[in-house]
């Protein structure tokens, strides 16, 4: 297996997998974490190991001559085709995730995508044959699909850091209360994006590229133990039920058929109550543009650019939490008339896009 963002979350959670079903691990792809790097290589032996920058490449240590130490982006393109592998775990976060998607379908090999900015930003420009879903949310829709004629379908969102604080105390909230995630352990920036609900954005428009429909909801449930519903014709309902736990989709990604116990069930005699609400764009002003992006899935490449851009300013304290909706729904006003007709459209206006929110 390739495996692209090794030392984050999802990484960490793959290749405690990949033991678990005795996967080989190929190639190894990480950012700046060396430290961590070093002991996946040590129990992994790759053959390729590609990092962010080339002044790290000093500190990656590996005792054999057989792996293959690189750094940079086209590295990580060229070990996607050079590699005998034909399975990308694609872990990598934000936008520069993109480019070895796209790589991993020109090469034909099996996506296992955990990054959504891929499909936000180029869903209609990827197909969907051989990808599967790493998201808890989407896999609990992929999880629960039958032959039945399904009406619309459902995902969940925890609310993130300020569902609960009084509307009129947003505009005073710093990094250290946005970054204190109710329900997960994340990176700064995904959950900088629960608490603006813009995360939820995102999932939609996976989604909505993901099963081909444009009936698709999220609503608050505070436990994160219902991560998807499905909505059917016949007027039932089923929902998917799992603790909060990513190794469960990371699985199925790895492996056809599990036979065996992922997690714990949940049970559901010591839960007092779920409890489902509304998401209001009082309080999550980017979910105005629900339907507007729904309708327009070719701007999910403003969204996103404007989003990287003001969420970065807010971590470092250049903007409000609550400037970074603006910042977004500005520049999707700014940029509506724009549709891309081809990849190289959607890298120039990813830019343009970048420069405007930056000035």
């Amino acid at each position: 297996m390739i495996l692209l963002g090794s030392t984050g979350s999802i990484g960490i959670n793959a290749l405690r997998l990949a033991q678990k079903f005795n996967i080989n691990i190929e190639v190894l792809v990480a950012g700046s974490n060396i430290d961590l790097l070093n002991k996946q290589i040590e129990i992994f032996k790759p053959s390729f190991v590609v990092i962010a920058s080339k002044n790290d490449l000093h500190k990656v240590k590996h005792t054999s001559l057989q792996i293959s130490v690189q750094a940079g982006e086209e590295a990580i393109l060229e070990v996607i085709e050079k590699a005998k592998s034909t399975k990308v775990l694609n872990a990598l976060s934000g936008f520069f995730g993109l480019r070895p998607s796209l790589k991993t379908i020109e090469c034909k090999k099996q996506l296992c995508l955990a990054n959504k900015e891929s499909l936000v930003v180029a869903g209609e420009f990827l197909k969907y044959d051989n990808l599967r879903p790493i998201d808890s949310e989407h896999f609990g829709l992929w999880y629960l699909l039958q032959d039945k004629k399904i009406h619309s379908m459902l995902i969940t969102a925890s609310g993130g850091s300020f569902r609960d604080y009084p509307l009129e105390s947003l505009k005073n909230v710093g990094i250290k209360e946005a970054l204190n995630h109710p329900n997960w352990s994340m990176g700064d920036k995904i959950t900088i994006d629960s608490a603006t609900m813009t995360n939820k954005l995102y999932e939609l428009l996976e989604a909505k590229h993901l099963f081909k429909t444009k009936k698709i909801d999220a609503i608050i449930e505070r436990h994160s133990l219902v991560h998807a519903l499905i909505n059917f014709k016949d007027g039932s309902t089923t929902a998917h039920i799992a603790k909060a736990n990513m190794q469960l989709p990371i699985a199925y990604a790895l492996k056809d058929v599990i036979d065996e116990e992922i997690l714990e069930h949940v049970d559901l005699l010591k839960i007092n109550a779920l409890k489902f609400e509304k998401i209001s764009s009082k309080r999550y002003p980017i979910w105005e543009i629900k339907d507007y992006i729904l309708d327009n899935p070719h701007l999910g490449v403003v969204l996103n650019a404007a989003n990287e851009i003001a969420v970065a300013k807010f971590l470092s304290k250049k903007i409000s939490f609550l400037d970074i909706s603006k910042l977004t729904l500005e520049a999707l006003n700014k940029f509506s008339h724009i549709h891309a007709k081809n990849i190289d459209e959607l890298f120039e206006i990813d830019k343009e896009v970048r420069v405007y929110c930056e000035s």
